[in-house]
């Protein structure tokens, strides 16, 4: 036998394949030949390189990077969860401070205006927390009670600047209505963040029905 022809040989029973030749004559002609044993030899210590050489570590890095992704998705969407939670106190502590105060005016001394009118005013302070206090408590009502809380503040700062423009009243005496326009600002961003009603189609409408 020609040595690359042993050589193929060998080669095939290191890998565990079956070998173009029998045993006896590969042993025979390795016996006999100090190249195909010197080869046998080389190709014997590298496979046992081989086989004692770790496998390669499996690349972590896309499963890092969509740990990442998610971790980061989950944040965000987190983060106007708490938002939102701490409008819902800042507007409800706002309706509580109203009812306290429209409460102490309905059951107080007469104001400025008047008993009749102070009495009224006061209803109308009530109603209004109570309206906050609901917002607070069931956020996606938020937006029902906008309008008024906006034109409510828009109103009161307009007539303020007015007064004290013309000195019928002091800057300090207006710094009350300042919380109209903080509770209209803490509805709207309430209001803001919530789900959006999806307008009703005609095929919807008519299901309703």
């Amino acid at each position: 036998m020609m040595c690359e022809h042993v050589r193929v040989a060998l080669s095939a029973r290191l890998d565990g394949e079956a070998p173009p030749a029998t045993a006896a004559e590969i042993d025979a002609h390795t016996a006999t030949c100090p190249g195909c044993q010197a080869w046998l030899a080389g190709a014997e210590r590298l496979d046992l390189l081989v086989r004692a050489t770790p496998a390669p570590t499996q690349d972590l890095t896309a499963r890092v990077l969509t740990a990442v992704a998610t971790d980061q998705r989950r944040r965000s969407a987190a983060e106007p969860v708490a938002r939102r939670q701490v409008l819902r106190v800042a507007v409800g502590v706002l309706a509580v401070a109203q009812l306290v105060s429209a409460v102490q005016a309905l059951l107080g001394v007469e104001g400025a205006l008047g008993a009749h009118a102070t009495r009224e005013m006061a209803c109308f302070d009530i109603a209004l927390a109570v309206g906050f206090a609901l917002a607070a408590l069931r956020p996606e009502r938020a937006r029902a009670l906008l309008p008024v809380a906006l034109v409510l503040a828009l109103c009161l700062a307009a007539t303020s600047a007015v007064d004290v423009a013309n000195g019928r009243t002091a800057v300090v005496h207006e710094i009350g209505h300042l919380a109209a326009v903080v509770q209209a600002a803490a509805l709207w961003a309430l209001g803001r963040g919530g789900p959006r009603t999806t307008p009703l189609t005609p095929a919807t409408a008519a299901g309703r029905g």
